[in-house]
């Protein structure tokens, strides 16, 4: 990364006020706030109570941009792209509404986040589907175990995009070649990579993406957006309808109108009036993603992880349980010890904020970490007392 790239995101984290005094290593539970989403949500909050005009068409405006601006984001048309309550909601669209028969089985893996299995689980039971699990390997996605799991009743394969325990990156490409050569509907939650890894959808083949914005996309929880591929979009039922999956061409004064056509794009799929306070956040926080570039972000988050990395080879008290070949790498990095639990406490007794998840240390670099945030890591490291 180039001098004046850098000094970019050095701008960036001075946007974001924790930095002085917090090291925060732990975006893919939550991300922070930084000072335009601050800015955006108490100025609205100040329009509203002074009440001095209507925020209907600046409400319009933003959700708007912020379809273009995630499309963009993640290599898609703007007219592919709605809004979500979070990434159960674009979840729910594909479960409910896709032409899916009675005895249709879809694909998930035995280490998914719950909110992909409960998602199916639900409907499931109401559509007369089933859920069938695929083994994973090493406590990775086996694409070999998924190849070996289809059947002719085999009909839509749900995916984490990067899991959320250890940072491991699906190759969606090769999972959706699969798909189409089975026929098969290719659905993923973005959450944990979309704004810190690069991905394209349509060059990808995905069919469904949803996105929650309150991870990695610095965004205030409730919130979050799904895209639908143009080839599948018409073909899925709607699970629920608002008078905004309409088009009334911000002609608001006639309301009394009930032949309006549907949106021919996601939007038909959104469910009712956003949250102004929500879209206004997002838009700020989403204009930083965008200006770094999200290329340009993953190479930041990976380079502060390689100085991790690097000590953690050297030190025999620790082992690194993410995969770390190029492409399955991600923005998350996990690695454990004999009393992990221990090194959980002392490491957030020194105000370094990662988690801890399924016997590992997650670290979620992001792009308002530095290099000093990673140094002051390894620092607790080395005293750590259950070093060997």
């Amino acid at each position: 990364m180039n001098a004046d790239k850098m000094q970019e995101f050095a701008k960036a984290r001075r946007l974001f006020p924790h930095t002085k005094k917090t090291v925060y290593f732990n975006s893919a539970s939550y991300g922070p706030f930084c000072l335009p989403v601050e800015k955006a949500i108490i100025d609205n909050l100040k329009l509203r109570l002074d009440a001095t005009r209507d925020d209907t068409r600046m409400a319009m405006a933003t959700g708007e941009a912020l379809r273009g601006g995630y499309a963009k984001m993640i290599g898609a048309s703007k007219k592919d792209v709605g809004l979500g309550l979070n990434t159960s909601f674009g979840l729910n669209v594909a479960a409910f509404g896709l032409p899916l028969k009675k005895g249709d089985e879809i694909l998930v893996s035995d280490l998914e986040f719950p909110a992909i299995i409960y998602t199916w689980q639900a409907a499931a039971q109401q559509r007369g589907l089933k859920v069938r699990v695929v083994k994973s390997s090493n406590r990775c996605f086996d694409i070999d175990a998924l190849g070996k799991a289809i059947t002719r009743r085999s009909r839509v394969v749900s995916v984490s995009f990067v899991q959320f325990f250890n940072g491991f990156k699906l190759d969606l490409k090769e999972i959706s070649s699969l798909c189409k050569k089975h026929g098969m509907y290719l659905v993923v939650d973005g959450i944990q990579g979309v704004g810190v890894e690069t991905l394209n959808v349509k060059r990808t083949g995905i069919d469904v993406l949803s996105c929650g914005c309150q991870k990695w996309l610095l965004g205030p929880q409730g919130c979050g957006f799904f895209y639908l591929s143009e080839e599948i979009r018409d073909s899925l039922a709607n699970p629920f309808m608002s008078y905004l999956g309409v088009d009334w061409k911000m002609q608001y004064s006639d309301m009394c109108r009930y032949n309006l056509t549907p949106f021919d794009s996601a939007r038909r799929f959104e469910l009712g009036y956003c949250v102004i306070l929500n879209l206004l956040g997002m838009k700020a926080s989403s204009d930083i993603i965008g200006a770094l570039g999200v290329r340009n972000i993953q190479s930041h988050n990976h380079a502060l992880l390689d100085r991790l990395i690097a000590y953690i080879k050297t030190d025999a008290t620790y082992t690194i349980t993410s995969r770390l070949e190029a492409r399955h790498r991600s923005s998350i990095l996990t690695f454990t010890c004999d009393d992990v639990r221990r090194l959980y406490k002392a490491i957030i007794k020194n105000r370094i904020l990662v988690s801890l998840r399924e016997g590992s240390i997650r670290v979620s670099a992001h792009l308002f970490n530095n290099a000093a945030d990673i140094d002051r890591l390894i620092k607790v490291l080395k005293r750590f007392p259950g070093k060997r």
